[in-house]
């Protein structure tokens, strides 16, 4: 692919490459290759991910029909869906391989682009989209601030940016967690996930065993590195609940940058781009915040 003024970017897969593939987010590229379905509402039969991508839209959500939307750290495609069946048009852009498990399922066409780049290096023209959308993304890249200034630049005036954050939480440094990521996220990709297929099948037993009796769980939580949905997602049946620990287990035990923020860092980080109407409140996975460009 070139442009008039002779940049060249490979399209590998059908895929145009802004980046490589030997980036911080390898880890993610690869469980999301093996399990590109896990998280999908159509394949779970369940409206997990549309009830969160509706809770951070709040009042905005009726305005997401014929909108164009920017979804960064898009992974396999469980928001895409969603903003695809509520008649978006969605360019989704991901650092790791995981846009291959993405095109798979959700095929480029006239409503939907897919690439493979950097949030600080966006391969689009500023303030054009209507909603900029990131979850579960800027807790695991080298600098919050920056990433959030980078997907503020990307909303058009009177455009929203629609996003999320892990929240400060003690309990992380209480548990034996820490002490495997600080060994797995340094391997090769494929064999950490290996390792956390083993970690699940040998534990998740015991957390299905402890799920409704409050003292064993918190127990059985510090022990083992596995995280389990249990009681966030009691209507996942046993394989779904396998694969969804899986999948966040390996996250939280692979990923290269973790960083938490309060409601009142995000909310500060909004303001000092210039932002209004910032709505921010714990929730979710954290914080969750919508904020609007001036016009």
């Amino acid at each position: 692919m070139r442009c008039p003024q002779g940049h060249s970017i490979p399209v590998v897969g059908g895929i145009p490459r802004f980046v490589g593939d030997d980036n911080y987010a390898a880890h993610f590229g690869e469980q999301w290759k093996r399990y590109r379905l896990t998280q999908l509402d159509s394949y779970i039969g369940k409206p997990i991910s549309h009830d969160r991508v509706r809770r951070c839209f709040g009042k905005l959500w009726p305005l997401v029909a014929n909108s164009c939307v920017l979804e960064c750290g898009c992974g396999a495609g469980r928001f895409t869906e969603v903003l695809l069946g509520e008649g978006a048009r969605v360019a989704s852009v991901d650092l790791s391989q995981a846009v291959e498990a993405h095109l798979e399922t959700f095929p480029i066409n006239d409503r939907h682009l897919l690439a493979q780049a950097d949030i600080l290096a966006l391969p689009f023209a500023p303030r054009a989209f209507d909603f900029v959308v990131c979850l579960g993304v800027i807790q695991h890249t080298p600098s919050p601030e920056r990433t959030i200034a980078a997907l503020y630049e990307q909303v058009r005036p009177g455009g929203w940016l629609i996003l999320d954050h892990y929240a400060f939480d003690y309990r992380w440094y209480t548990k034996t967690a820490p002490l495997f990521r600080a060994v797995l996220k340094r391997m090769r990709p494929e064999r950490s996930l290996r390792i956390t297929e083993r970690l699940v099948n040998a534990l998740l037993p015991l957390h299905r065993a402890t799920a409704h009796r409050p003292l064993q769980r918190a127990i059985v939580s510090r022990i083992s590195p596995v995280l389990t949905h249990y009681i966030t997602y009691p209507e996942l049946g046993d394989e779904l609940q396998r694969q969804w620990a899986l999948l966040d287990t390996h996250d939280a035990l692979t990923d290269w940058y973790k960083h938490f923020r309060s409601r009142e860092q995000i909310q500060q980080t909004l303001e000092g781009l210039g932002a209004r109407n910032i709505e921010c409140a714990y929730g979710g996975n954290g914080v969750e915040a919508r904020a609007q460009r001036e016009q």
